[in-house]
């Protein structure tokens, strides 16, 4: 039976919704595919639950195809297995927590690398029994603090995960390859638009993590590429460390006064009003000392000073990356006010000249460094010291520090790791996730296996997701028009979309039995046989964006309707006679 506008559970809506920011969610809220419940949480409605189950169906046919088998398991889990791993305390703030009547300890599970690892290890204990796959499809719950874009970030939300199990490194790489294989297959199929880049593992573990982006002007990773081939988002990107130089005869550190000078901007305009020596001063030449605050999962607070080249910004995602699983944030007035040894405006790895290995105070401070600042270069740097500043500060010579922190920003035009070219930066929304977890789950969790010589053996483990209802909003943002929406047809709710124009009964009797032919050829049909005008019609069914309309109406005088391909813009007149057999 077809899909009857007259009775589906459908309100399309005329103006943008207040809440919406991007054009994927206004259009998924105006054309009825979703409804708002909570922030960050949506009812899906029929037209909307089609797409995702066309999207599902995909993601189930490629992953059975690489050998995965499908299993569910519930959202709510217990506190256990995740104390085991450490991860009721590593999510923090992110994660929902819950208890029972009893007072047990739950959570709605934001991933379930835990419970995967504990079922194979209920169920598996030879080594032939691997390597296995498992996979499902589920709601996930993460407490974002900021959801946004609607289905792009959400506090609910629909994700396949698998996870292989095997005894050896060399069979991870195989799973893993069979895996990634496999999702360029989906992206593929559903016609998104992807660019595989190299990715920080982050809170998960592991190693050759992999993330696919589709590329957007809205996304809110950012990555970068070279001609070269190189990709890689920003988290992931190796700064390129040039070689250390020598510092003989370089001049002596000197501290001058630098009134009004807790800027970079000032600092640079006073260098070359007061110390120009022939040559200009320009941020490059400043090391600017960056005091951050880290916050443990348990609530620990701390402070590390970061040494960067005064040109360049600390990158937030970088410095969540290197410094995870604490949060990160700027140093507050409170967190100096304990600190009284980090003057601010005017800090430098030296005090008054006299090099510093960290920053002592109530508590040492550490000290890190870009790894641009090798040894041998020179800078301008604070005294720690109000309104002082020290010159021709040398590395390894005048000062050092406690370690390498790569958290500054990722610039175009910056060489690739790999010696690729320029990089060029681009922004994506992430898509899907591949990395191999390794055995740090199956270790922490006791999965292990006998070998064919009888020993013990832990298990390796490799991780791989896909945002399902992130896809679905991918999927909108990509295709549309300021009309509405243009689906795929790999994911449209319907392949054929029936308009009846007109009064007369007998538009409406060759609608239906066109429907009931494009049925019969195993072609689903949105029917809209409602008693309103043309123009809503048409409005709502571009609105809606199937990607083929036939439009019943004056043409059938002379045997004919219309058939508008929304996708090519083209539109043209066809017999009622070879419509369906043309279009099926």
């Amino acid at each position: 039976m077809p899909i009857r506008l007259s009775s589906l559970f459908l309100r399309t809506l005329r103006e943008d919704p207040a809440e919406a920011e991007v054009e994927s969610h206004k259009l998924l809220l105006r054309a009825g595919y979703i409804r708002r419940a909570a922030p960050g949480v949506y009812t899906w409605l029929p037209l909307g639950l089609a797409v995702k189950a066309k999207v599902e169906r995909i993601v189930r046919e490629e992953m059975n195809r690489a050998g995965a088998q499908e299993v569910f398991f519930p959202a709510l889990l217990p506190r256990e297995p995740y104390e085991q791993t450490g991860r009721w305390t590593e999510y923090g703030d992110n994660l929902f927590r819950l208890q029972d009547r009893k007072k047990a300890d739950y959570l709605l599970a934001p991933t379930h690398e835990e419970m995967f690892t504990l079922l194979v290890k209920d169920l598996y204990s030879s080594y032939k029994d691997l390597p296995v796959c498992l996979y499902q499809i589920q709601n996930k719950y993460r407490d974002e603090a900021r959801p946004r874009a609607g289905l792009l970030r959400g506090r609910e939300f629909v994700m396949k995960d698998a996870y292989s199990f095997d005894l050896t490194d060399e069979g991870l790489e195989k799973s893993y390859q069979a895996q990634r294989d496999a999702y360029e297959r989906i992206f593929t199929r559903l016609g998104v638009d992807y660019v595989i880049v190299k990715a920080d593992a982050g809170a998960m573990g592991g190693s050759a993590s992999e993330e696919f982006l589709s590329p957007s002007p809205i996304g809110e990773d950012t990555f970068v590429r070279s001609p070269g081939g190189y990709a890689a988002n920003v988290e992931a990107v190796k700064t390129v460390v040039p070689k250390a130089m020598n510092s003989d005869g370089l001049p002596a550190a000197t501290v001058h006064d630098t009134p009004n000078t807790n800027t970079i901007d000032s600092l640079v305009d006073f260098a070359n009003a007061n110390h120009g020596r022939g040559h200009v001063w320009n941020a490059a030449h400043t090391l600017k000392n960056v005091v951050l605050a880290l916050t443990s999962p348990e609530g620990k607070r701390s402070l590390v000073v970061v040494g960067i080249p005064g040109d360049r910004e600390v990158d937030a995602k970088r410095a969540e990356a290197a410094f995870g699983p604490n949060d990160v944030e700027p140093a507050t007035d409170a967190d100096f006010e304990r600190h009284p040894e980090l003057v601010k405006g005017y800090i430098g790895p030296v005090k008054n000249g006299n090099p510093l290995l960290g920053l002592e105070g109530e508590a040492k401070v550490r000290y890190l460094l870009d790894p641009r600042v090798v040894d041998g270069t020179s800078w301008i740097s604070g005294a720690n010291v109000e309104g002082k500043h020290v010159f021709d500060l040398v590395k390894g010579r005048d000062f050092n520090a406690d370690g390498i922190a790569d958290i500054a920003e990722v610039r175009a035009g910056d060489p690739a790791p790999d010696g690729s070219g320029p990089l060029e930066l681009a922004r994506g929304i992430e898509i899907g996730h591949v990395f191999q977890l390794g055995r740090k789950y199956a270790q922490a969790l006791g999965l292990q296996v006998l070998d064919e010589n009888g020993k013990l053996q832990t298990v390796t483990m490799g991780s791989y997701g896909i945002g399902v209802t992130r896809l679905v909003a991918v999927l909108a943002e990509a295709n549309r028009d300021d009309k509405g929406l243009i689906w795929p047809e790999s994911v449209s709710p319907a392949d054929v979309y029936i308009v009846a124009t007109g009064k007369d009964d007998s538009v409406f009797e060759h609608a239906e039995r066109l429907a009931a032919e494009f049925e019969a050829k195993g072609k689903s049909v949105i029917l809209d046989d409602r008693k309103v005008s043309p123009g809503i019609k048409f409005s709502d069914a571009e609105l809606i964006g199937v990607p083929h309309i036939v439009i019943c109406g004056k043409g059938l005088e002379n045997g004919e309707v219309d058939h508008w391909n929304r996708r090519s813009g083209e539109r043209r007149a066809l017999s009622l006679n070879s419509v369906v057999a043309e279009l099926a």
